[in-house]
């Protein structure tokens, strides 16, 4: 978490620099979301998200230097410099991405966890959306065919309280996001979304649930993002009460807490760690920095082409 939080900061700051372009939405508090997660899965489960998405892949395993290149558009990014900040991808981490379109990913989630069912695996597919989301119609589509063939996927709702500028009281009378998997009959909850440790319990009972061949669940992560929706957000639409009650729960600052209470590290480890971490992000910054952008016939690659598939009309 130390270094997602990091990594974001850093990311900032590039950004008003201009070092890093386009959108760019940063996941700070958030962070127990994925931590918490990850601890409760394997390397061979599967992830997607939505445009929030530069945590997910550290959370998984990838390096953040090539998650930082990717932010500078450079050719050694994980997407080739072609994604950018929203479309972060990898198929050696099973992470399927970072994707701008609201609520695009919900039906990709279901679609992945039916390849795993197809194909007899015992993988789960942890498939995440912002609060702002779940008005999409493509959501109700996704939980009806995911119940109706008991798809080994968990949903994940991230309600940071604001989709954008709009707070959720403001766009539905349904003011408990789980709920809306009930009338699916798919077994969902709410989660302190601020605490690494009920992530943790929530994600491992909801993948049992999904090995079992018991089909989907819903878990609603009761969050909150320190920034505003992207860079260009100033986040009037909130109190600065309430972001302070929020920063109260910290999830980093939680987890310090337990580590120190239990005396499982002291001052010099916590200084070793954002050591480690400061360097890492670093490093990170210099590969960026010193990475090629992606030449112009990297244009032609990663597309379909009447090369690749003969049978196209000529003039296609």
């Amino acid at each position: 978490m130390l270094l997602m939080r990091r990594f974001e900061e850093k990311t900032g700051q590039l950004y008003i620099q201009q070092k890093i372009r386009g959108f760019c939405h940063l996941y700070i508090g958030q962070e127990a979301l994925v931590a918490g997660a990850e601890s409760a899965i394997t390397p061979q489960d599967n992830m997607i998200t939505a445009y929030r998405d530069h945590a997910h892949p550290i959370g998984r395993g990838m390096h953040p230097k090539y998650i930082m290149a990717e932010l500078y558009a450079k050719i050694t990014g994980c997407s080739k410099g072609k994604g950018g900040s929203m479309h972060l991808f990898s198929k050696e981490f099973n992470f399927f991405g970072g994707h701008g379109i609201v609520g695009g990913q919900i039906p990709l989630g279901a679609g992945i966890a039916f390849a795993d069912k197809y194909k007899g695996n015992n993988n789960v597919t942890l498939c995440y959306m912002g609060d702002g989301a779940v008005r999409q119609g493509a959501l109700h589509e996704a939980f009806n065919m995911s119940m109706l063939w008991k798809l080994p996927v968990i949903f994940i709702i991230e309600n940071n309280n604001y989709a954008m500028g709009t707070s959720v009281q403001r766009t539905t009378n349904v003011m408990e996001l789980y709920k809306i998997g009930l009338s699916y009959e798919m077994p969902s909850k709410q989660v302190d979304g601020m605490n690494c440790e009920t992530v943790h319990e929530a994600i491992a009972e909801a993948a049992a649930h999904c090995r079992a061949g018991n089909g989907p669940m819903l878990l609603e992560m009761k969050t909150y993002r320190y920034r505003g929706h992207s860079m260009s957000d100033p986040a009037k639409y909130r109190s600065k009460d309430e972001l302070e009650e929020y920063k109260a729960k910290d999830p980093i600052e939680q987890v310090l807490d337990v580590l120190q209470k239990n005396k499982w590290i002291d001052e010099k480890g916590i200084e070793e760690a954002e050591e480690r971490v400061k360097a890492l992000v670093e490093e990170s910054v210099e590969f960026a920095e010193n990475s090629p952008y992606p030449t112009v016939d990297e244009l032609y690659k990663d597309v379909y082409t009447q090369s690749d598939y003969p049978y196209i009309m000529d003039g296609f």
